[in-house]
């Protein structure tokens, strides 16, 4: 990836961010954008966020991504000036559940060749 595309998708991604933390501050509170990847062409872009609560927080997020992509990409535009407007898919990233997971499982197994506190 070429250096002006990683700064295409970081600004892209700080005006997602910062768009949906002051015009929809309550209802995305539990949503974070976590990565964008935007082609070479500038024409389409992937946008991963990530979701801390139940699967009905996460299916909020998919309604809510489905109903405002075209807002969101008006504003995006509007604020990154490039060739062209990006189309965003909005998708669910996965990784930080997933590592939450990991640590979680990690947290419960008990090591016998580390004394526990409770035998200090």
């Amino acid at each position: 990836m070429s250096l002006r595309l990683a700064r295409v998708n970081e600004l892209v991604k700080r005006e997602i961010g910062k768009y949906l933390s002051t015009r929809y501050g309550s209802e995305t509170v539990r949503w974070t954008i976590t990565s964008v990847d935007v082609s070479a062409d500038l024409r389409n872009a992937t946008v991963a966020y990530s979701v801390v609560g139940d699967e009905v927080c996460a299916r909020q997020a998919v309604q809510f991504f489905r109903k405002h992509a075209g807002e969101i990409r008006g504003v995006v535009s509007k604020h990154v000036v490039l060739k062209y407007s990006p189309k965003l898919q909005f998708i669910r990233d996965l990784g930080i559940e997933r590592g939450n997971r990991v640590m979680e499982i990690l947290d419960n197994l008990e090591d016998p060749s580390i004394p526990s506190s409770e035998d200090l």
